[in-house]
């Protein structure tokens, strides 16, 4: 069965939202629609639906018009087994001694690593993702300097990919958090799936707006990988719930946006103590002073 898909791009959130809605009620309605903010720093955001029909391009051009959005670019999608593909492209990844692997490649665990079994089909945090990978790399970093975080959390996790390779390494429970209820269960299937029933606790909450997020601080390393405008957000409750001489490790930064992170995060108590790019990413890693 054919997927048609449409796309457009706004200066800014709440429009973008507001034009959401209103694809959401038409008749017939889209069977999915996602609003994003795209990744290169241009600050827009791009609202996308999926239709089983061909939509009226004449409806979408007035709406379009209505939120002050570009016009729509209306797609036919190919028939395709898209978890198959993904799986069959996707290859495992390194970072340190963590391997991420999909179950299709489980016979291909290097013996002496820390593997991380994610799913194709599964959330944000694959291990593909620059962020993802710089965020590992560093955290593998960090144990090798010597470091032994007893109280971790990791703020709008996806997978949970990294707060389970840091319940993998250390022996304290590790608290895992989304905003997305969607997210929260991939996350939880996927701490069942990598045998960490009781090691990786996992909630639905915005930033540390939870009770066991607030119980259990502060906090010896906090993972936020998630993008500038959040991250600079959560600067103060950063200072506020990461223990003193604490870590965090921060991504979802594009390299043109890490002075202005690192500046939030001075602000609030921290010192830079690395820089790495990755791909079109730069990952953070500071200490509370």
């Amino acid at each position: 069965m054919p997927t048609f898909t449409a796309f457009t791009t706004l200066p800014d959130r709440d429009r973008a939202e507001a034009l959401a809605e209103m694809l959401e009620d038409l008749d017939p309605a889209p069977y999915g629609v996602g609003v994003f903010e795209i990744e290169d720093g241009s600050e827009r955001w791009e609202v996308g639906s999926y239709f089983l029909d061909h939509p009226d391009e004449t409806v979408l051009a007035l709406l379009a018009a209505a939120h002050g959005a570009e016009s729509f670019a209306v797609s036919e999608l190919p028939d395709v087994d898209w978890v198959a593909h993904v799986k069959r492209e996707l290859a495992p990844v390194v970072a340190g001694r963590f391997f991420v692997y999909g179950s299709h490649d489980a016979d291909k665990v290097p013996e002496g690593s820390v593997p991380l079994l994610i799913e194709a089909a599964m959330a944000f945090g694959t291990g593909h993702h620059g962020t993802t990978l710089g965020c590992l790399t560093a955290l593998d970093r960090l144990d090798r300097a010597g470091l032994r975080a007893q109280r971790v959390a990791d703020i709008g996790c996806g997978t949970a990919v990294l707060a389970m390779a840091a319940a993998k390494i250390w022996p304290d429970p590790v608290l895992a958090s989304d905003i997305d209820p969607v997210a929260v269960e991939t996350a939880a299937a996927n701490v069942v799936a990598n045998g960490l029933e009781g090691r990786v606790v996992c909630v639905e909450a915005a930033g540390f707006d939870h009770p066991r997020l607030q119980q259990d601080a502060p906090y010896d390393l906090i993972f936020a990988n998630i993008l500038k405008g959040p991250l600079i957000a959560l600067a103060p409750d950063m200072g506020r719930f990461c223990a003193e001489s604490g870590h965090v490790i921060l991504s979802g930064i594009l390299h043109a946006q890490a002075d202005e992170v690192i500046a939030a995060y001075e602000a609030q108590g921290f010192v830079l103590i690395s820089r790495d790019e990755f791909g079109d990413w730069t990952t953070l890693v500071l200490k509370r002073t």
